[in-house]
């Protein structure tokens, strides 16, 4: 099962990290995170909507929350190897 970790905006455009656990083949949890990216916004009855698609001026928001998130990702992926490493 999914679950949200963290989620960076800017603007309509978002970006939300799951964390998620699957075994592997020893029965072991294995945690991974992936990625889903969405643009919001409402329609012109003030129904908010879901989309994929970018205009061209969502690109630089897009670039930033997705350069946000693999930061995190990283560091958060850096912190954890050293916890189980010990250094």
């Amino acid at each position: 099962m999914a679950i949200a970790e963290k989620r960076f905006n800017a603007g309509a455009v978002c970006v939300t990290i799951w964390r998620n656990q699957r075994l592997d083949k020893d029965g072991n949890p294995v945690t991974y995170r992936t990625f889903s990216f969405q643009k919001r916004y409402k329609d012109k009855g003030g129904n908010w909507k879901t989309s994929s698609v970018l205009r061209l001026a969502d690109l630089p928001k897009a670039l930033l929350t997705i350069q946000k998130a693999y930061e995190y990702a990283l560091l958060k992926e850096r912190v954890n190897e050293e916890e189980v490493g010990g250094e």
